[in-house]
């Protein structure tokens, strides 16, 4: 099966299946006398419970770093520098455009080997007026426009600047991106030494101090880095998180350019690059800084948008996932991915209905909160951690608690999703995320 050629059918089959599987886990052990029907929740609480303990104990600061951590700055090694080109889909960012130029105009690199291009994905706003005082002020900055509907969402605004450029990586970011002007060197430093196909930058909340949805979702980056590289360095893999990803141009080719039939074109690229043994790593410092949302429903509608994507992948590459393509112990790390990321909230949300229409306790709590116990110590162990960057909230206990609490909200989002995604036919709109500008 041609990667190139995978378009996502039959999703909504699959995850009336997938549905259909948690609701036989949820209500099964109902039916089992007591103390027994706890048996198969505390059974995958030691199984997945120890391998995410493995994960976040495993997470160090030297993986995935160069022995040497300084800029390269030597005149051979600055003309070996391969070249790269900046690209980034904006639609409708009046509020942010022009401090991603400037921002864009400040990263270090030998100007004969950066290209930068801004996709201007039908903007209805102020965005194309900008763009064009900015490109006539700035000769070094490209701009390409698309009609509304062009399609694609944000892969087909990255395709459509594939042919117009030449650059042997590419730096995606999102348009409310801010960066130290040495990340891209560092970056590349890391991908040439390292022997990677793509870095992914940690991601960091610029707006935390002023809102306490958005201080969560700093501690959730963190923890997410932590359990990122603690999965490379169990032999796992890492994944792409769309703002901040550097990536091989040859190796994005081989895998048949940015998926248009995903709505979360950085995760289904993750897949790709694992069907073609491309290595990604995570890169701690410097991260990208961007805006978190700082409303329940935005969060609401954001997390949406990431669980549908991230179950349309699961979906769409299953039959690759179990080939020879992946070894062993890749397929164990992806399926305890699944297990805790996915098939846990829904089995738990069918086991919380089902205990109250028979008036009993719920019989997955061991393994709900062995999982938001790793979650706790992914938390410390990241917001303990130093940062280029903004400030990482204190990783003190009101803090964590608040943090677990609000991890919660997976175990709602998950659910419903899945329900919506065995209901309706796929919909594929590009829901993108509102920026301030802070």
């Amino acid at each position: 099966m041609a990667l190139a050629k995978i378009s996502g059918e039959n999703r909504r089959s699959k995850s009336i299946l997938f549905l259909i599987c948690c609701a036989l886990a949820g209500i099964f052990p109902h039916f089992i006398d007591p103390p027994r029907n706890l048996f198969p929740a505390i059974t995958l609480a030691l199984l997945l419970g120890g391998y995410g303990l493995r994960v976040v104990l495993r997470e160090r600061r030297e993986n995935y770093l160069l022995p040497d951590e300084d800029v390269p700055q030597e005149k051979d090694l600055l003309e070996t520098l391969p070249k790269v080109d900046v690209l980034v889909a904006a639609r409708d960012e009046e509020n942010v455009i022009e401090r991603l130029v400037s921002r864009l105009l400040s990263i270090e690199y030998p100007a004969e080997k950066i290209s930068l291009w801004i996709i201007d994905d039908g903007s209805q706003d102020n965005t194309p007026l900008l763009l064009k005082e900015l490109s006539e002020k700035y000769t070094s900055v490209n701009v390409l426009t698309r009609k509304r509907h062009s399609g694609g969402g944000k892969s087909g605004a990255l395709n459509s600047v594939l042919e117009k450029t030449d650059g042997e990586w590419l730096f995606i970011l999102d348009a409310d991106a801010q960066l130290q002007s040495n990340v891209l060197l560092r970056a590349i430093s890391l991908a040439l030494g390292g022997g990677w196909s793509g870095v992914q930058l940690r991601k960091a909340v610029i707006n935390y101090k002023f809102n306490q949805i958005a201080s969560f979702q700093a501690m959730e980056m963190a923890m997410d880095a932590v359990i990122q590289r603690g999965r490379l360095a169990c032999g796992g893999i890492a994944e792409l998180r769309g703002n901040g990803q550097l990536i091989n141009r040859q190796i994005l080719e081989s895998c048949g350019g940015f998926n248009e039939q995903t709505i979360t074109d950085d995760l289904d690229l993750s897949f790709r690059f694992l069907l073609n043994r491309s290595p990604i790593a995570i890169m701690w410092d410097p991260p990208v800084q961007e805006e978190a949302v700082e409303s329940i429903w935005a969060l609401f509608r954001q997390r949406k948008r990431w669980a549908e994507g991230g179950l349309q992948r699961f979906f769409d590459y299953w039959p690759l996932l179990i080939s020879k393509r992946i070894t062993n112990f890749k397929k164990l790390d992806l399926t305890a991915f699944f297990l805790l990321q996915y098939a846990l909230p829904v089995v738990s949300f069918i086991d919380f209905i089902f205990s109250i229409i028979l008036s009993k306790m719920p019989l997955y709590w061991p393994l709900s909160i062995v999982a938001l116990s790793i979650s706790c110590l992914a938390y410390w162990k990241g917001c303990s951690k130093k940062s280029e960057g903004p400030d990482l909230p204190s990783p003190n206990l009101m803090n964590i608690l608040g943090a677990t609490i609000y991890l919660a909200h997976w175990f709602i989002v998950i659910p419903y999703v899945v329900i919506k995604m065995s209901i309706y036919p796929k919909k594929l709109v590009w829901a993108k995320t509102n920026h301030v500008g802070f």
